[in-house]
């Protein structure tokens, strides 16, 4: 089965962004408005694209400021079943240079010393389709999004995302 990865540094706390991602405040500033969304174990979370389209995700697994893992359990055919993971790695310069020299071309970037790596997955995607494809691509502008809220105050949420 296909998955879908991303690894991204962002300029701020592992506890600030593990907020940004549990919090129904937080999700409807990056991700989607309107999120309905509660920090418990086993809830589902609400998470609506315009009239008429809606995804729902089962919280299966929280370690604050480490690890968030939803389960799709409505929304597109081929959503469903699949498996969202969020890895927090908080460090500096220092520790991305020596434990992820892959990162070195971020870790240049990041204006502030210390940070976190967000290492994002999508997993249990049945086949390489379009949707696949086009769910990597705006994956990547989503958490874009997400870095903008956390380093600046400010995301691109749904339906912004691609300006």
């Amino acid at each position: 089965m296909p998955d879908i990865t991303h690894a991204l540094l962002i300029g701020a706390s592992a506890e600030k962004i593990y907020e940004m991602l549990t919090t129904q405040k937080g999700l409807s500033e990056w991700w989607t408005p309107n999120t309905k969304a509660n920090t418990v174990l086993n809830s589902i979370a609400y998470f609506p694209f315009g009239p008429g389209y809606f995804k729902e995700m089962l919280i299966t697994e929280l370690k604050p400021f480490e690890l968030i893992r939803w389960t799709c359990m409505k929304g597109a055919d081929e959503w469903v079943g699949t498996e969202i993971v969020f890895r927090l790695i908080p460090g500096d310069k220092e520790f991305f240079l020596k434990e992820y020299p892959a990162m070195q071309g971020q870790v240049e970037q990041l204006q502030s010393y210390e940070g976190t790596l967000l290492i994002f997955s999508h997993h249990h995607w049945k086949s390489h389709t379009l949707m696949l494809a086009e769910c990597n691509y705006t994956w990547g502008q989503f958490l874009r999004s997400l870095k903008l809220l956390c380093e600046t105050g400010r995301g691109k949420p749904w339906p912004n995302q691609h300006r």
